[in-house]
């Protein structure tokens, strides 16, 4: 399975979000720290979810971060968050 695939997956089984994007953008990063020419080390995420509903920027990236945790501490080198509740822009 495919890095984008498995933060696809522990995001939608975390947050139950709305709507998920998981962008991979390790081709941005070519020459960068924590590249490898395999790539999947560089991804975005934009989650909509209730579960952020009231929470601040830092709780939600914390929350992210903390279902990812396992990938954080492996493979993925960067994580660009975009989480918001329903009707936030």
């Amino acid at each position: 399975m495919v890095m984008s695939d498995i933060i696809s997956n522990k995001l939608q089984e975390a947050f139950t979000p709305e709507s998920l994007q998981v962008v991979d953008e390790s081709h941005l990063h070519e020459g960068h720290a924590g590249h490898r020419p395999s790539g999947e080390t560089h991804f975005r995420v934009y989650i909509v979810s209730q579960a952020f509903k009231g929470k601040s920027r830092v709780d939600r990236h914390r929350m992210i971060n903390a279902a990812l945790a396992a990938e954080l501490s492996g493979s993925v080198h960067a994580l660009a968050i975009h989480a918001q509740a329903p009707g936030e822009n």
